[in-house]
């Protein structure tokens, strides 16, 4: 016996289904699994089926117009086909909740797509001085539904996804369950990014947060505990530590990210670093800022390539970053990214600039 993939469109009135699943009963088809799809042309049958080995493509064919069923396709299937979709949707919805990032891999196991790309919405412009930035573009983004056999999916991130496949054409109950899965990996996306537990190369563990107004306190003791060396690389200026006003507006415009651990007394937390993203027009500019004991430890690399991520499901084109020549550990931490960059140097400074995948080109997924 052989296992294929049967789908069908038939009149969706009474007794229709049965009489296809009579004429492939009488060619000893045996029927393992059935999902019915309600569409605008009728109802949409996919069937999983055992059937003799003596049948091939056509006699299934022949089979089902017997039945009076129309718009055919059959593909041959393997024994994972045999887990029923619930449970198919269930472990998948598992491994998304484990790992949001997967959910292109997620969506071609679901569907049987052949490509699923990530495109941007452009961000709105508009300027920001100081640490202000712009941290995320208009939702939805280009029409979502299915069209034959593509699928555009809204992204709750700011852009949406656009999945095709050679055949059967999608179906409106395929395109529901694709969107509770896009949308499932957001929840958990957000949800992760708000909270995430940080485990540096040698093994410390920190928490990694987003920041806003009510971390002034925390973010003060953290300028107050790094040296003039590291105040002077983080604002490439020789005034010293920011006034307490300037790291309020760090703090209320654009992303700011924190990373924390328990005081000495562990009742409470104590910022180690902090991270920015300033946002003009579409350009962002990030900028980090680690407590001397902290440096060289992989910090300063772990949350430059989160900013990286930020700006990059912003839509942002680039993602600037302005080094003192001599922040040797810094412009090593911007090599170690892996990513295409230029470098142009103004007296004491170094501006690297990273083109970002969002900007310039669908992102594959």
């Amino acid at each position: 016996m052989t296992l294929w993939r049967i789908r069908a469109t038939v009149d969706d009135r009474p007794g229709y289904l049965s009489v296809l699943t009579a004429s492939l009963a009488l060619r000893g088809v045996n029927i393992l699994a059935v999902q019915v799809h309600t569409t605008e042309a009728g109802a949409v049958d996919d069937f999983l089926v055992d059937a003799p080995d003596t049948l091939g493509e056509a006699d299934l064919l022949a089979a089902v117009e017997k039945g009076r069923g129309r718009n055919c396709w059959i593909a041959r299937s393997e024994a994972r086909g045999l887990v029923d979709q619930p449970t198919r949707v269930l472990g998948l919805a598992t491994r998304l909740v484990r790992d949001p990032d997967g959910i292109g891999t997620a969506l071609r196991a679901l569907l049987g797509a052949e490509t699923v790309t990530w495109r941007p919405v452009p961000t709105a412009s508009g300027g920001a001085s100081g640490g202000g930035a712009t941290s995320g573009g208009a939702s939805g983004g280009g029409v979502t539904g299915v069209d034959g056999t593509r699928m555009h999916l809204a992204d709750g991130t700011g852009g949406f996804f656009d999945l095709s496949r050679a055949a059967p054409d999608f179906t409106p109950a395929e395109y529901a369950r694709a969107q509770a899965l896009v949308e499932l990996a957001t929840t958990v996306a957000r949800r992760a990014a708000e909270q995430v537990t940080l485990v540096l190369p040698d093994g410390t563990e920190l928490g990694v947060r987003p920041a806003g107004p009510e971390d002034l306190t925390a973010v003060l003791r953290l300028h107050e505990q790094c040296s003039a060396r590291s105040l002077h690389r983080r604002y490439l200026s020789g005034a010293g530590q920011p006034s307490p006003e300037r790291l309020r507006r760090l703090l209320e415009r654009g992303t700011a990210l924190v990373a924390v651990e328990p005081d000495a007394a562990g009742s409470a937390e104590s910022v180690v670093a902090m991270a920015n993203l300033v946002g003009e027009g579409d350009q962002a500019e990030a900028a980090l800022l680690v407590r001397d004991d902290r440096q060289r430890r992989g910090l300063g690399s772990a949350l430059l390539r989160r900013l990286v991520v930020h700006a990059d499901r912003a839509g942002y084109a680039a993602l600037e970053l302005h080094v003192h020549t001599g922040n040797a550990p810094m412009l090593r931490t911007l090599h170690r990214l892996g990513r295409p960059m230029s470098l142009d140097r103004d007296g004491s400074v170094v501006t690297a600039t990273l083109p970002l995948a969002a900007g310039h080109r669908p992102v594959q997924v």
